[in-house]
């Protein structure tokens, strides 16, 4: 063997070393054997009648299950086999009420600003750079409570060499990890963790986490395929919370300059469209200031039962919820309505575990 084949080959050696060295790398674009290994983690963390009969999740190990913060909101922390990867797994909604308050608490709040929880704690944040995004302010608190304790883990595991995360979660859990991904983001971007880390996101089943500048932000931050949003297409909680767009919700309020043409009509025909303009646009701003007042001000006597320092934030006066992250669809044929038949008697029925592993494993593997 010559000196230069031998040195080839060496060198060939060294490089598959450093590879295995370095473990799992995470890649852009959506994996469905990561995405089914999400849904296995996800399954993991509620009892049997939500989980199903599936496989326990094998590829990942459970490191640490956090304490019940905030309104019965709780993570876990799993790694790879190979500890390169650390998966941060956000419980979805439980049976208690004060789990189903943080999804009604559904007015917004700037996605930049300050919730204070308590006397102690003062939640600075920041899930998007654009002025005119917006979140769910019951997901922002749930989120808030979580995040020290998730900052810490990161932090502990990054300095024993764990520099790749995924940010991953199932119903409640989706939404809760479109905001800690947008967090974390701006975290790095802002110098305050680690540039070198790695942040990859899968939200399942999720509902819409704010408004359709939220949502532009997210998708630019993510662009290149770093973020998902994983449905169902049978499933109805992806397309809550209930939208409403008023005329305030749109860039440069077209209509405002539509309203101004209606002078270079008739009086009668300018008369009869700046009625019916008026009557729609009435009936939106009404219907947002009603939103407003259910699902912000009087929700908020609720959490202040679960969170009794919470202070309550100035609203946005927006409602206009936008689902964010590249979508992955999932579409059920007649075979799926045979193994999962639309029965009426489960409403959740097409948004367990089950349905979303077999439509993964039937259409991606």
């Amino acid at each position: 063997m010559s000196n230069r084949v031998k040195f080839i080959f060496f060198a060939a050696l060294l490089f598959s070393a450093s590879i295995a060295a370095a473990g799992q790398v995470l890649k852009p674009g959506f994996d469905a054997d990561e995405y089914t290994d999400v849904l296995l983690r996800c399954a993991g963390g509620v009892n049997f009648f939500l989980r199903g009969d599936i496989p326990k999740e094998l590829n990942y190990k459970s490191v640490y299950s956090s304490p019940e913060m905030g309104m019965h909101n709780k993570y876990q922390i799993w790694l790879s086999n190979d500890k390169s990867v650390m998966a941060i797994n956000l419980r979805g909604t439980t049976g208690d009420i004060d789990s189903w308050i943080e999804n009604f608490y559904s007015a917004m709040i700037p996605a930049t600003g300050t919730l204070k929880l308590s006397s102690k704690y003062t939640f600075n944040y920041k899930f998007a750079n654009d002025p005119k995004a917006m979140v769910h302010v019951g997901w922002a608190i749930g989120v808030a409570s979580l995040l020290p304790d998730i900052l810490d883990k990161i932090q502990l595991f990054y300095r024993q060499g764990t520099k790749q995360i995924i940010v991953e979660g199932h119903s409640q859990g989706g939404a809760l990890a479109f905001l800690l991904s947008s967090y974390l983001h701006y975290q790095v971007a802002d110098g305050k963790l680690p540039s070198d880390l790695v942040i990859k996101t899968y939200c399942s089943a999720a509902p819409k986490p704010g408004n359709l500048y939220y949502a532009y932000d997210f998708d630019f931050i993510n662009k290149g395929g770093w973020a998902f949003t994983v449905v169902n297409a049978a499933d109805w909680v992806p397309e809550m919370p209930v939208t409403i767009q008023t005329k305030n919700d749109v860039n440069l309020n077209p209509f405002g300059m539509t309203r101004r043409k209606f002078k270079n009509q008739k009086f009668f025909v300018r008369l009869y469209l700046s009625h019916i303009y008026n009557q729609l646009d009435h009936s939106t701003r009404k219907a947002q200031r009603k939103y407003e007042k259910y699902l912000g001000r009087k929700i908020y006597k609720q959490v202040k039962k679960y969170v009794p320092e919470y202070e309550q934030p100035l609203y946005t006066g927006c409602s206009n919820y936008m689902r964010a992250g590249n979508p992955v669809v999932l579409e059920p044929d007649a075979e799926y309505y045979k193994l999962f038949p639309d029965t009426g008697a489960n409403i959740f029925r097409n948004h367990l575990f089950k349905p979303y592993l077999y439509l993964v494993k039937k259409e991606y593997k």
